[in-house]
Formats: structure tokens, sequence, C-alpha cells
């Protein structure tokens, strides 16, 4: 398939979604399947215009699927304008740890059990299949950084922190299995793999992300410098949020997420304490009447009201998170392409097994529903917003990800054509099923939340 090929089937496919996108999203089809769709028409089982294999092309498929997560992270966290003593961010950390903690128990107990799978393989499964999706399921995820509804905060807090904490499980996986080094009694896995990675990761992004913050801010308000070049700014802080965390044998996808969450903090900070100068307690009206006028100014440019606001102390913050986030949205949305079409030009070539048409409802069925109960045992959620958690566990690039970073780094042939195929196949489903589920189901929740606003 030639280069001039390429663009012309990625052109066309993004002038469809552009001209029936608003009508999509009126129905029970995600984006995500139209793309998979698109992925299968171009590959051996519609056009044959390509035949890439994953195992043959899983380095370059590790680095793709890299950049598009590190997208989605930064997003997320850009989103989440609370400040870490709310105590909405309980539920996100109870889903990114304790029930990810549950989902790896559970897939490795069905991999040892009933896969016959050994230890490390069962456990790498685990840590592939565990982490929820940020790049897919963006329907569920908070609309705007003043959106405060709290199954949209848990889910996109979940999906952005667990694809950080699975990486200690692909590693002990992949340890058990004998080609990483664990230590004697597993103390380098602890100390370094689980330990440092994790809490080096957060550190550098969030150090990162609020002093970058800070010094745009402070040039601005105080200098009317460095603005209009939004995003050179997520992109760079993405770049070296990410290089930093690696070099420092830190997990780089913990330290984008800290850097969009710091980042959007220091804004969300700035703009209260101007506020505050004035007198005037800042609150979440206020708050959302301030992103309405700043993204009001952002989509009519021609009013001069952009160029006021960018330097202006009490919009000026939250102008410089609106424009960074509405800039990383759209890469998100071409990551979200790029990825899911990917993946269904690599269908043709998946060993499919048997043990799938149990595998993966036991997966949506079973282990997620099961993990959730686990993570947010005696929480204050109500109980239709668990039901909602419960299903919607998005699986996606973010495993594929992890499944190309373990046949990279020397999973054995003997387990790879089964993890290859449970993983693809819990992928696909969850493509197609939460993609016909999510309109309805999340149009039901937003009519159950206004009635609720009545009473």
């Amino acid at each position: 398939m030639t280069f001039a090929l390429w663009l012309a089937v990625g052109g066309a496919l993004l002038l469809f979604m552009a001209l029936s996108g608003s009508l999509l999203s009126r129905m029970p089809v995600s984006t995500s399947m139209l793309y998979l769709l698109a992925g299968l028409a171009v590959g051996p089982l519609g056009l044959a215009l390509a035949a890439p294999r994953l195992v043959e092309h899983a380095g370059l498929l590790e680095h793709l699927t890299e950049v598009i997560v590190l997208l989605s992270l930064f997003t997320s966290g850009m989103k989440m304008s609370l400040g870490l003593h709310d105590q909405r961010w309980f539920p996100p950390l109870r889903l990114a740890l304790g029930s990810m903690v549950a989902t790896v128990a559970l897939i490795t107990l069905a991999g040892v059990a009933l896969l016959g799978l050994p230890l490390g393989a069962a456990v790498l499964l685990g840590g592939i299949l565990a982490p929820t999706d940020p790049v897919l399921a963006t329907e569920v995820q908070v609309d705007h950084p003043a959106d405060r509804d709290h199954l949209r905060f848990a889910l996109t807090g979940e999906g952005g922190l667990n694809d950080g904490t699975a990486f200690p499980v692909v590693m002990l996986g992949l340890g058990l299995l004998g080609v990483h080094e664990l230590g004697p009694l597993g103390w380098r896995w602890l100390l370094v793999d689980l330990l440092w990675a994790t809490g080096a990761g957060i550190a550098i992004g969030a150090v990162l992300g609020t002093g970058l913050g800070r010094l745009v801010l402070y040039l601005r308000h105080r200098h009317q410098e460095t603005t209009g070049y939004e995003n050179f700014l997520a992109l760079g802080l993405i770049g070296l949020a990410y290089g930093f965390a690696v070099l420092a044998h830190a997990y780089g996808f913990l330290a984008v997420f800290a850097a969009g969450l710091a980042l959007r903090h220091s804004a969300k900070t700035a703009t209260d304490a101007a506020v505050a100068a004035l007198g005037v307690v800042p609150t979440a009206r206020a708050e959302a009447a301030a992103e309405n006028r700043v993204e009001q100014a952002l989509h009519n440019p021609q009013t001069g009201q952009a160029e006021a606001m960018a330097t202006d102390p009490r919009h000026g913050s939250a102008y410089m998170a609106h424009a960074v986030l509405n800039f990383n949205e759209q890469l998100d949305r071409m990551g979200e392409m790029v990825g899911v079409v990917v993946v269904g030009l690599l269908l043709w070539a998946v060993p499919w097994a048997q043990a799938a048409l149990w595998f993966v409802p036991l997966m949506l069925l079973g282990v997620r529903p099961l993990s959730v109960a686990v993570g947010l045992a005696g929480s204050r959620v109500p109980p239709v917003q668990r039901r909602l958690i419960a299903w919607f566990g998005i699986r996606g690039i973010g495993s594929v990800y992890y499944l190309a970073y373990a046949i990279n780094h020397g999973l054995p042939a003997q387990h790879m054509d089964t993890l290859v195929a449970l993983t693809m196949a819990v992928v696909v489903s969850s493509i197609v099923v939460h993609g016909i589920s999510v309109t309805p189901l999340m149009e039901r929740y937003r009519r159950r939340r206004r009635a609720g606003r009545r009473a």
C-alpha cells in the first residue's frame, strides 16, 4: 500500500467523520466502531490493501500506541480541575488501585486454573488487560474542566491512573517468566519497578506541570509574553515529562497524566487567587461561567477577546488551560482514529482461540463488576453510578500497547499466541459492545440526573 493511498484512505475517513460526526453522536454507534470497520476494510479481510502482522510489527505498534496513550493521558489530566483535597478523588483512586489489583488477581486465577498458563504468563495477561482505556472512553469521561459529574470524574481518573499503575504488574509478569530481573525475593521489583518508578513518575510530572504553568502565567500576566503557542506548550510538556521520567527509570504514563493534572491545577489556583484578590469567593458556578466566557472567546477570535483574556489575571490561566486542552483533544481524536484503524488492520492475522468465547464474557460480565465492587466497597457511590462504572470498564489501545511491549521485551513464543488472541478479543469486543451501549446508557443517565435536580 503506497503512501499516497494511505493518505487517500485517511483523508476519506476524516472527511466522513467531519460530515457525519454530529449525527453519529446521537446514534448507538461509536466512532471507534467505524474506525475498526475501516481497518477491516483496508486489510486482507476487505480490500487487501495492506497485510501487517502484529508480532512482526510489534516494535512499530508499541511506539505508535505509546504516543496515542500519552496524548490521551495528558488530555485526561487537563480535564480534571478539582483539587487533590476534594473527596471526589476517592472513587477514581480506589478504582485505579483496589479495583485494578482485584482485576489482576481474578485474571491471574482464570489464567492458571482455566487456561493452564504458568503464573508469570497469567500475571502478565492480568497486567495487559487490567487498565481501562482513556483513548476510547471519551464518551464517558469529563466533558470539560468545569464538569462535576461524579460518574464521569471517576471513570476519567481511573483511566488516567491505571494505565500507569498497570506497568508494575506487567514487569512482574515478565520477571516471573524469566525475561526481566526481579532481584532476590523480588526486592528489585518492589523497590525499583513499583515504589521508585511509580513515585518518581508522578513527582516528575507534577513538578514539570506546576512549574511550567506558573512560568507561563507569570510571563503572560507581568510581561504579556508567551501567548498564542498553546500547541507547543502541550506537546513540549508531554515530551519533557515522558522523556525525563523514562530517563529516570520511572513510568512515563504516570508522569504525563500528572503533568496535565498539575498544569490544570496551577491554572485553577491562579484563577482562584486572582478572583479572591477582588474580594469574590471562588465557586463552581463562577468557574463554569468563566469557562464559558473563555470558550466563547476561543471560538470567536474575530471579537478580539481572546488576546485580552490571555494576559488577564482573572481569565489568563483558564484561557491557557482551555487552549491547551482544545488542541490536545483534537490530537486525541486523531490518535483514536489511527490506533483503532490499526487494530482492525491487524485482526486478519490474529491466532483466534476458542477460549476467547468464554474469556471475553468473563472479563466484561464477571471480572469487571467484581473488581469494581471490591474497589468501591464501603464508599458512598450511588448504585446507579456503580452499575455504570462496572459496565464501562473499556479496554482498548492501552492494552494493545502493553501487549506489544511484552512481545518486544521477551515474551516467550509458547505463550504469545494465547495472549495475543485473548487481548485482541477483549479489545475488539469492548469496542463493539461498549460502543453500542454508551449513547443510550449515558443519555438515560443524564435524564435521570436532570429529573433528580428538578425534584
